[in-house]
């Protein structure tokens, strides 16, 4: 690996600015500005007890989630009157409710009787809530309909009896809730963020995919994985051919941060180092040559890997890198995982999907509006309303993902991505990711309806989620991380992790915002060294 040092403290090699400035197409002035908004220089350093600590987790839970505007649901899921959704977030939960045509509420999903739950699952057309244990029920507008034998329960006020509410807005389609019915609006929670959408808004897009995974890891550890490009180059090899990961630019604003990883170009940690051949017979996910190594990786079956190293020598490994055979004693563990891993049917034969662009096409501008133009090709044929040719280049092919805190992550312009991070019960070893597809809907007037969650417990491979597709392949690797991960936090000799300058500037602009929230004091978190460095 080439370290990647630059006069500027960047990486060496072609900046995403330089990049905008050959664009083919105009580029936007939002797409463009550069901001560093509510965030120190320096290395952030915090303890490592704030990724496992019980009492860490309760104070989360009442001065964060009791506190904050956060995504709940999509009003497509309830677009009828009595139409439910059940919001769980650590031990609070609540029911989101369509009471009319225009208006949503939504309520604590806790009967005022005995506790239980009003609702376990999402449901359609409810003329009223009406707890299964004993029958106590409410209007849709949270009022008291019924108590089951009224008379045996003198001192209950059934005037002042209705469900505790949180506020509800929402934005682009999207239900937020706040438990804190004095919370600022919504709007001041997402100012600026609708700039960032105008090209495709959400509500001209459709759910097209839902997954729900639960991770053996802290909610917070879990996000963080996905708001850098900086593990690319360990974890992620097969990206370090097409993907400038050390040439992200990260920019922060009010509550919500912005990377955008330039595509089409190699990583500058490749520079300098042997360009090997591109593999005549390679395919994405069996046969693989390593960017830095030159080693080629081939899937022999579920579960096992070949590697044959520069001197033509052959050694086997299973999918997590774990040496069975041969001479060589180490592999890259991401890629037998990669190669070997458990795979969709028919992408062992997928070619490679590293860009061959036709002869004439050489530079990083050319190279990228070639892709771009592709892109547009295929935008122009699924979805011709989407505006491709006021799009630039960078728009259609680059990484674009936002972090809006404190726990929800939507991709940029035609990118569908988009991550949700949630604590799983009061467990803060655990969280629940959700992965969801948000494409441009053929018919945005009539788009279809929003996809169905596909559960997966902590052991299921992600590509149990077939509606993925090949994506799931990239969180096979980043899973692979993320329980040892937690496991290596408390087994910290020094009792704290700390974040680089820049390339992890949105994980340091979201500790900035959490230490306020949790009014844990400004100066908790450092960013100066370790006093005994």
């Amino acid at each position: 690996m080439t370290e990647t040092t630059s006069p500027t403290d960047r990486s060496a090699g072609v900046s995403l600015t330089e990049l905008l400035d050959q664009d083919s197409h105009p580029v936007s002035d939002v797409f463009r500005t550069e901001s560093r908004v509510g965030i120190r220089e320096g290395n952030t350093r915090i303890p490592a007890s704030l990724y496992y600590s019980l009492d860490v987790h309760h104070q989360e839970v009442d001065k964060l989630w009791s506190r904050v505007w956060q995504l709940a649901c999509l009003e497509a899921e309830i677009p009828d009157v009595g139409d439910y959704h059940v919001y769980d977030i650590a031990h609070l939960s609540f029911l989101v409710v369509r009471i009319a045509p225009d208006e949503i509420k939504a309520y604590a999903n806790s009967c005022l009787h005995r506790g239980r739950k009003l609702r376990e699952e999402p449901g359609r057309g409810a003329h009223n809530l009406r707890c299964p244990f004993h029958g106590w029920a409410w209007n849709l507008d949270g009022s008291l309909k019924e108590i089951p034998c009224e008379w045996d329960f003198p001192s209950v006020d059934t005037d002042a009896c209705s469900l505790p509410e949180a506020k509800v807005d929402t934005w682009h389609g999207f239900v937020f809730i706040n438990p804190d019915l004095d919370a600022a609006p919504l709007a001041d929670h997402l100012a600026g963020l609708d700039e960032h959408f105008e090209a495709v808004p959400f509500e001209r897009r459709y759910k097209s995919a839902h997954v729900r995974k639960i991770m053996r890891v802290n909610w917070k550890a879990c996000q963080e994985a996905f708001m850098e490009s900086y593990h690319v180059v360990a974890t992620h090899p097969t990206l370090m051919e097409t993907l400038g990961d050390a040439n992200t630019r990260y920019d922060t604003f009010a509550n919500f941060s912005r990377a955008v990883s330039p595509q089409g170009i190699e990583s500058p940690h490749l520079a300098d180092m042997p360009h090997w051949e591109r593999l005549a017979d390679g395919k994405q996910f069996a046969r693989y040559r390593h960017p830095m190594s030159g080693h080629i990786y081939e899937r022999i079956a579920e579960g096992r890997v070949s590697v044959t190293n520069l001197d033509g020598h052959v050694s086997e490994f299973d999918d997590e890198g774990r040496w069975v055979d041969g001479p060589q004693r180490q592999a890259d563990p991401h890629l037998c995982k990669w190669i070997g891993g458990p795979s969709g049917e028919g992408w062992d034969e997928l070619p490679l999907m590293i860009p061959d662009p036709p002869d004439g096409v050489e530079t990083d501008a050319e190279v990228r509006a070639w892709l771009a133009e592709q892109r547009r090709a295929a935008v122009r044929k699924s979805t011709p309303w989407v505006p491709v040719d006021d799009l630039s280049d960078a728009e259609l092919v680059d990484s674009i993902y936002y972090s809006v805190f404190p726990n929800w992550s939507p991709w940029g312009v035609m990118n569908p991505l988009m991550y949700r991070f949630r604590p799983h019960g009061d467990n803060p070893d655990e969280c629940i990711f959700e992965v969801m597809f948000f494409p441009p809907a053929p018919d945005p007037d009539n788009p279809p309806p929003p996809a169905a969650v596909t559960e997966l417990g902590p052991d299921d491979d992600w590509t149990l989620a077939t509606e993925l597709g090949p994506t799931a392949k990239i969180f096979q690797q980043d899973s692979r991380n993320l329980p040892h991960v937690q496991a290596g936090v408390k087994a910290s000799a020094v009792g704290e992790v700390v974040f680089a300058n820049y390339n992890e500037t949105k994980i340091r602009h979201f500790w900035e915002h959490y230490y306020e929230w949790l009014d844990m004091g400004a100066t908790s978190v450092s960013v100066t060294p370790r006093s005994n460095a």
